[in-house]
């Protein structure tokens, strides 16, 4: 079945939806995730139907998946995705036509990466389990794949996060936060002694003024003040500290809402983010522990997780549960929302919970 094909047979009259609207979302999951063993099912791109109960619609083969994702990041401007892998691999795959379009291996490592809003740029970290002191991020021209250059910045460097105005680069390595400049790669600031210990995951709001920096021996946050290059607050979750790592937080799209995950305990926190520190307001039970992970429909009504679970972000409610084409139950956490009008792509999300205010 071709891209013709795949969205002729899912017009939005066919779902009970306004003939008038033409855009159709979906949700794109790769598998399987290096990051955790449970709930894998083969290899490639996993794609759900946000508006028609998340069902899965169809499977696109990506033979390179099969060696564990460790990223999936895409562009809207040239309607790509970049993967990475543990081969130390990075991919580009067209969104449009679903062919690969390169495909390279990087001795330095490639762990979970972003794309400038241009497009013509991916950030790669040489990965968390790179402990040498020359780990950094490598700089790759994302029409091709050869190495534009090497930014060192220290061992164990995990994530990479371009903002949603395309300005800074944001990497975490260990308990090192640290902003770029997407224009030269050169450092604007640099937090140190943050997220207790090893590599945290984070999310950034929209106006790139508050970072949130998971914790790595309790469940809580870091809150980074991104102006001053001061982090004013530590929260942690619970009446007491609870003594395991937080893996995932995520803005809702409105911002008013932050929720991190808690694998161990298999429940995700919520926290008023409309006032500092945030406050605590509840939290979701999930079906399962796991690697950890938390994110959003662009629209905020939808939240998805290291788990097969989707939630209503306004109720609090289990909705669905993701199901590859066989029913079995599937997960993992590097996906992230697509549009398509007329067969092009129309927006993107991120891998991230970022603020969208």
């Amino acid at each position: 079945m071709d891209r013709r094909t795949f969205l002729a047979g899912a017009l939005p009259g066919a779902l009970g939806l306004s003939a008038a609207s033409q855009t159709k979302r979906y949700l794109y999951m790769s598998t399987p995730d290096a990051s955790q063993e449970n709930y894998k099912s083969g290899q490639g791109i996993l794609v759900f139907d946000i508006d028609d109960g998340h069902k899965f619609v169809r499977r696109i083969d990506v033979p390179d998946f099969s060696e564990g994702l460790r990223g999936f990041t895409p562009n809207l401007k040239t309607h790509r995705a970049f993967f990475s892998t543990s081969n130390k691999r990075v991919g580009a795959t067209d969104l449009e036509t679903e062919k690969v379009l390169w495909s390279k291996i990087y001795e330095a490592g490639a762990d979970r990466s972003s794309v400038t809003l241009d497009g013509k740029k991916v950030y790669v970290p040489t990965g968390w389990w790179d402990l040498k002191p020359d780990g950094g991020v490598l700089v790759l021209n994302a029409e091709n794949g050869d190495k534009i250059k090497r930014i060192t910045i220290g061992p164990a460097v995990h994530n990479t996060l371009v903002s949603t105005n395309g300005r800074f680069l944001y990497v975490g390595n260990q308990t090192t936060f640290t902003v770029f400049d997407t224009r030269d790669e050169r450092i604007i600031r640099q937090f140190k002694d943050v997220g207790e210990r090893a590599i945290s995951p984070y999310t950034v709001d929209s106006r790139n003024r508050n970072c949130y920096y998971c914790l790595m021996d309790h469940v809580g946050f870091d809150v980074l003040d991104l102006n001053t290059g001061k982090a004013p607050y530590r929260v942690f979750a619970g009446k007491e500290h609870i003594p395991h790592r937080t893996h995932g937080s995520a803005l809702t799209p409105d911002e008013r809402e932050l929720w991190i995950s808690d694998q161990v305990g298999k429940k995700l926190w919520i926290y008023d983010a409309t006032q500092m520190p945030p406050k605590e307001q509840g939290t979701v039970e999930l079906s399962q522990g796991g690697h950890g992970w938390v994110n959003f429909s662009l629209d905020g009504r939808y939240a998805w997780t290291h788990t097969p679970d989707v939630f209503d972000v306004k109720t609090k409610k289990l909705i669905a549960t993701l199901r590859d084409e066989n029913g079995v139950p599937v997960a993992g956490s590097k996906y992230f929302e697509i549009q398509f009008r007329d067969g092009k792509v129309v927006d993107v999300g991120s891998e991230f919970g970022v603020g969208r205010k």
